[in-house]
């Protein structure tokens, strides 16, 4: 049954009801060629989705019989069977599984009631456990949280544990990371044609990777610790395709927050969202990671990027693993496909209290804010800064409002201090943001984000406006119930910091 074509939130987004077929940005049937670049654009199609009216198609090479997308060809892999289709259940073998301080000691102890208190884990390797949510706090029963990941961590001699033993300076921590989905990247965890289960909604970031990526409850990672596999339901994909020069004034939470904004917080629901396009393949792979980490704010099952020179290139010196990336086929079928001209999209933001109250930030100039804040996985990372450093230099000002600035890692943490800017007769990220009055780079972690203890840093003890790179604005987020909170790109955060009100980076960038 086909779906209803998607109505534009702004006059400048012209839907184009033509050219409704599959785009050409699959690779041959082969599952493990590398798709080649497209140079050229040969449609401006903005906003439309296309459902696919054909049936599948039979191939007539390779071990693929039926044509497969690429989440279905991962889990096929992944369960040792020829060809899958949306809505099987089957058992996948997991390649890497996460944990982190939240959820790993209910995790852990859902292992040893089931498997037995001295039960061994399926595979000390594969198991990365990385303290980063509830760190940075005097409160004892965070602390108390990272004690029992330690504590298992010895007993199972598990390879990968980030620990963090001295919360008075990270520095002298040599182990600890900081945020897991960011780490995880850093480390080399992440690699295409995987299975990586993490008990956190964010896990989905890794599919920037071309992975299977996806977050789990405690149950079934308790399960996973055990067992090395899980019972999964294979989701259909939606196809984003993406085309057009990116503008200099936008970044890929604009992108993410036009596509979510597009579809609505349940439009993905248990699916997978596949994206593709000119503009994809050009983006960098923390850009692609941003793109990946806010799927699920789509209610999406996981978010998937096809691996291309930009990911091998980043896997160089990362990880020794040997991988083989997978891609969809040409005659896949996807529930349905959007295409977006990005040259004509604007900077946009999330209007409290949902990622997919979208606004164009002009359109909120009104919005007198109380502070801003920079960091999370999704917008924490080493680009994220150098983006709001652009800024700040751009506009030779000071903030207006107090602008709390918390790197996702300590490697985004050091390169904070030590990377310098473009263009700034080499300064660095940290000299500009003192320049501009901004906050002390705190320690790094998932700080505020989702709210903590009441003496994590930059939470919100009392109601307040907030412009967040982060990416829920759910009432509670980043602590107060009350409080207001404005998604938005470290560009339109940093442009809101200078004039106390949601502003269009476009002011300073232009």
């Amino acid at each position: 049954m086909a779906s209803p074509t998607i109505v534009p939130a702004s006059s400048s987004f012209i839907a184009n009801k033509k050219d409704l077929g599959l785009s050409a940005f699959s690779s041959s049937s082969s599952s493990f060629s590398i798709p080649k670049c497209r140079k050229s654009i040969s449609k401006k199609i903005v906003s439309v989705m296309a459902p696919q009216q054909s049936e599948r198609k039979t191939t007539t090479t390779g071990s693929v019989k039926t044509a497969m997308t690429m989440t279905e060809k991962i889990l096929a892999r992944a369960s040792e069977k020829p060809q899958l289709s949306p809505g099987e259940n089957v058992w996948v073998n997991v390649d890497i599984l996460m944990t982190h301080d939240i959820c790993g000691p209910g995790s852990i102890g859902i292992f040893k009631r089931e498997f037995g208190e001295n039960a061994k884990v399926w595979d000390h390797e594969k198991i990365v456990i990385i303290p980063d949510h509830y760190i940075f706090t005097a409160d004892e029963r965070s602390n108390r949280n990272v004690d029992i990941l330690r504590d298992f961590c010895l007993e199972q001699n598990i390879k990968y544990f980030y620990d963090i033993k001295d919360i008075s300076n990270f520095k002298v921590n040599p182990d600890y990371k900081g945020v897991c989905h960011v780490a995880l990247a850093q480390e080399g965890h992440c690699r295409p044609g995987e299975v990586l289960l993490g008990t956190d909604s964010h896990t989905c970031t890794a599919g920037a990777f071309g992975q299977f990526a996806t977050g789990i409850g405690n149950t079934d990672a308790g399960f996973v610790l055990g067992a090395g596999k899980l019972l999964l339901k294979v989701p259909p994909t939606l196809r984003f395709v993406m085309d057009g020069e990116m503008p200099d004034y936008l970044l890929a939470k604009d992108l993410i927050l036009q596509i979510i904004g597009e579809i609505s917080v349940a439009g993905a629901t248990y699916k997978s969202m596949e994206f593709v396009g000119t503009t994809v393949e050009s983006l960098s792979m923390e850009e692609r990671m941003t793109l990946c980490n806010m799927v699920v704010e789509a209610g999406g099952k996981n978010g998937v990027v096809p691996a291309d020179s930009t990911t091998f290139k980043y896997l160089e010196d990362k990880t020794s693993v040997p991988y083989e990336p997978v891609y969809s086929d040409e005659q896949a079928r996807f529930l349905s496909e959007y295409r977006f001209d990005i040259s004509k999209l604007e900077p946009l933001v999330a209007k409290p209290h949902s990622p997919d109250n979208r606004a164009l930030a002009r359109e909120c100039k009104d919005v007198k804010i109380d502070r801003v804040y920079i960091g999370s996985c999704t917008g924490g990372k080493t680009e994220d800064f150098m983006a709001a450093a652009k800024v700040f230099l751009a506009s030779g000002k000071k903030v207006k409002v107090p602008t709390f600035l918390v790197p996702a890692t300590q490697k985004v943490w050091m390169d904070v201090y030590s990377l310098p800017v473009p263009g700034s007769s080499g300064k660095t990220c940290s000299q500009i943001f003192e320049e501009a009055g901004c906050d002390t780079p705190a320690s790094p972690s998932c700080g505020a984000c989702l709210g903590g203890p009441k003496d994590t840093y930059a939470r919100m003890n009392e109601p307040m406006v907030c412009v967040s790179t982060t990416n829920r604005n759910f009432p509670g987020r980043m602590g107060h119930k009350e409080g207001q909170i404005y998604l938005a790109s470290p560009y339109t955060a940093a442009a809101s910091a200078l004039t106390g009100y949601v502003t269009d980076p476009r002011e300073f960038l232009q």
